[in-house]
């Protein structure tokens, strides 16, 4: 198999930061790792060089250090997970959607004596168990039902490889907009600075649509930057979806010209996530603005990970990945991606419109009210 295409600097003009206690959040996940037996001691060993650590502390640079290291371990375990479902069992969705069910029984109750020996359950347990120590039951609810929604993701992936098929690009961008977990870590967020965002304010058509726009940027780019590996790793057969893929096999494009449009598709996502959330910001209130905050820090902490991880990285290897940021868009048109599960996110925020025009009337008089 030849060379992929060059990747070149990706528009990134979310600011960086990092919370001082990367260091310490990457030795306490090694060891967290090391106690639930997360994986193989190969694969432990792979995940724990790739400074998740330093990850959770660039979403949460001015966040509760106990909640950093926190979101360390869900990320790590989640790789875990991953791992496990790309193998035999991720070909087959009936046993992998009962397995996930059980997994899912534990996160909801970790008391139930279910898959006791599991170190995958074992893990969850313990995240449960710290969720409702530093959240409420409500944020501890939603991570749950965000995980639900992840697994559901999971087994419609293990469908397409036992068929080796390819889906459409609408229905690509649906899922994908939960199969990063993306919306797994919103609750964390929220812990992480002590506080929880009021339903009405959270559940805004325009508030939802910014972290959906989020997912898309960090998933795209986690397309664009892993792609070359995971042609190698064994897209041609079926085993790995990934935007670009989507878009050689439905639209005939060459790999080159995929990474192009992709590039094209977050470029344009950003900017409109730019202008979105700036209106949220302006007219939320302090509660709603942290939130975009981190959800901007998760955007660029995301983009820094993935760049310098050695999950990307491969030394010696002459395709190489992007390694810096431009300042500017490559397409920065206020045209709707031509992506119907997503192209109604321009309609929320006309020029010199109101980003609630869409929302329902009575949902915008109680934000208002918050004011």
């Amino acid at each position: 198999m030849g060379p992929g295409p060059t990747v070149p600097p990706l528009f990134s003009p979310i600011p960086p930061a990092i919370h001082p206690c990367h260091a310490r959040a990457d030795a306490r996940t090694a060891a967290w790792a090391e106690i639930f037996r997360i994986g193989s001691d190969e694969l432990r060993g792979r995940l724990v060089s790739r400074s998740i650590g330093t990850f959770a502390a660039r979403v949460l640079p001015e966040g509760r250090e106990e909640v950093v290291s926190l979101l360390a371990d869900f990320v790590l375990w989640l790789f875990g997970l991953g791992h496990c479902e790309e193998g035999e069992r991720g070909r087959r969705p009936g046993d992998l959607a009962g397995e996930l069910h059980r997994l899912l029984r534990v996160a909801q109750n970790p008391e139930v004596p279910l898959l006791l020996d599991d170190p995958l359950a074992a893990g969850l347990r313990d995240l449960r168990l710290r969720i409702d120590r530093y959240g409420t039951q409500g944020q501890a609810a939603r991570w749950v039902d965000a995980l639900r929604e992840y697994f559901f993701c999971l087994v419609w992936e293990a469908a397409h490889r036992r068929a080796g098929t390819v889906p459409d690009l609408d229905d690509y961008t649906l899922t994908r907009l939960y199969d990063g977990a993306t919306s797994a870590v919103l609750p964390l967020l929220e812990i992480g600075h002590g506080y929880e965002l009021q339903p009405h304010e959270r559940d805004r058509t325009a508030v939802r649509a910014a972290a959906e726009m989020a997912s898309f940027v960090m998933t795209w780019d986690h397309d664009i930057l892993s792609y070359d590996e995971e042609r190698k790793g064994g897209g041609a057969t079926g085993s790995h979806l990934t935007v670009l893929r989507v878009l050689e096999h439905h639209e005939g494009l060459t790999p080159q010209q995929a990474l192009r449009v992709a590039i094209s598709q977050r470029d344009r996502v950003t900017c409109l996530y730019l202008r979105l959330t700036e209106h949220l910001a302006a007219h939320g209130s302090p509660q709603l603005r942290q939130y975009l905050r981190t959800l901007g820090s998760f955007i660029r902490g995301a983009q820094d990970w993935g760049v310098g991880s050695a999950r990307y990285t491969r030394p010696g290897d002459p395709t190489g990945t992007s390694s810096t940021f431009r300042d500017t868009p490559v397409d920065g048109g206020g045209e709707p991606l031509d992506i119907p599960a997503v192209s109604w996110w321009w309609n929320l925020l006309p020029p010199g419109g109101d980003a609630d025009a869409t929302a329902d009337p009575s949902t915008r008089a109680a934000a208002r009210g918050t004011h």
